[in-house]
């Protein structure tokens, strides 16, 4: 089972541009599925639930198989590797909860939905604080490894070494570029000229693990930063950073709560949604101007496009009740009956109108969690 297991990985790693294509494709061709919005069926969400989650884990295997000893969690585990992959799955797996539920159970659906977006907010939150309290990307679904487009070399960050540490260990060479290998390889060539006057066993074992050593980058022991940690170092501002997270990671769990408590149609949980969101995309965007100005807290590239996405989430709101159902739907209709009379154009548009109200009967296609 192990090797059949290794095998299909690196199946999928030799065909992975032909696999991704295919993941996409068969991903948008279940928006086609006959009957894909009813309250009913099950089936098509299944198949779009099973599809995901077969992408899903062929992406996983993707990305993680050229990395796999690259690094390792703070415990010398590669344990956080698996938070992305299983919020992945979470979020595939909770358009068929909810539509079961709302088959089974009706208006009582809430209760599971609020189940899996609490699994879904213990997870990150797990993650945020295994990650040493960095923002999530994608929520959760992206690592975080701090890699900058703009800055190829990271100073001072978690898993990242120092600049007296490196000045310190001069005689260690890195084994992340070509230099670094070649003069690893060096060294094991003189260190096995050296032993092989001894014991001929101990030699060729000794010669096969220096070896491996060249071809395999060195693992390194992530440094996880705590809480304690980044309060201490980062003052106000840590403080600040970590609050506005944890409303980004609990806002649809708080959503979800007040939806049960006073209806869909009612506007205190959309308010009190936008609201969480605004305070909290306010402090992100805004810790510069708290705190300390010595200490402050710098995000990567990724990090400031993380931002901007979670700003774009807010045209969600455009879609979630009662703001859909008094605007942006009046808006909608009105829109498709004036291209109704062009052939294609007001085909097309009644086409899209209909996804789009589809889409908005299922809580957790707007969600944005």
């Amino acid at each position: 089972m192990i090797f059949s297991m290794e095998a299909y990985k690196q199946w999928v790693w030799r065909n992975r541009e032909y696999i991704h294509s295919l993941g996409s494709l068969a991903n948008g061709l279940t928006w086609l599925l006959p009957e894909k919005f009813s309250a009913s069926d099950i089936g098509p969400e299944a198949v779009t639930a099973f599809l995901g989650i077969f992408t899903t884990i062929n992406e996983h295997i993707i990305e993680s198989v050229p990395t796999t000893r690259a690094h390792v969690g703070p415990s010398g585990t590669d344990s956080s590797l698996s938070y992305p992959l299983l919020i992945s799955i979470l979020k595939d797996l909770e358009t068929v909860v909810e539509v079961a539920a709302e088959h089974f159970y009706g208006d009582r659906k809430w209760n599971f939905i609020i189940a899996t977006e609490a699994i879904k907010a213990l997870v990150r939150l797990a993650l945020f604080r295994n990650t040493g309290y960095k923002m999530l990307l994608h929520g959760g679904e992206t690592p975080n490894d701090d890699k900058d487009p703009n800055q190829p070399v990271l100073q001072n960050r978690p898993g990242h070494l120092d600049r007296n540490h490196r000045s310190g260990n001069q005689n260690l060479y890195n084994p992340w570029n070509m230099e670094g290998r070649a003069m690893s390889a060096l060294s094991s060539f003189g260190q096995n000229a050296r032993t092989t006057a001894t014991s001929p066993t101990s030699s060729w074992s000794r010669r096969i693990q220096q070896q491996q050593a060249v071809i395999e980058p060195a693992v390194i022991n992530e440094k996880r930063t705590t809480l304690s940690e980044l309060l201490s170092e980062k003052g106000v501002k840590g403080a600040l950073f970590v609050m506005g997270e944890v409303l980004f990671i609990t806002r649809p769990l708080i959503y979800v709560l007040f939806i049960r408590r006073y209806g869909i149609r009612s506007w205190i949980p959309w308010a009190i949604s936008l609201s969480v969101d605004t305070l909290g995309m306010g402090i992100l965007s805004n810790l510069k101007l708290w705190g300390d100005k010595c200490k402050q807290i710098h995000f990567s590239q990724p990090e400031r496009d993380e931002l901007r996405r979670r700003k774009l989430l807010w045209a969600l709101y455009l879609m979630r009740d009662p703001f859909f159902t008094k605007f942006t739907r009046e808006k909608l209709e009105s829109s498709q009956k004036k291209v109704e009379p062009v052939p294609l154009i007001g085909f097309l548009t009644e086409k899209i109108v209909e996804l789009l109200v589809g889409a908005q009967s299922r809580y957790t296609y707007i969600s944005g969690s």
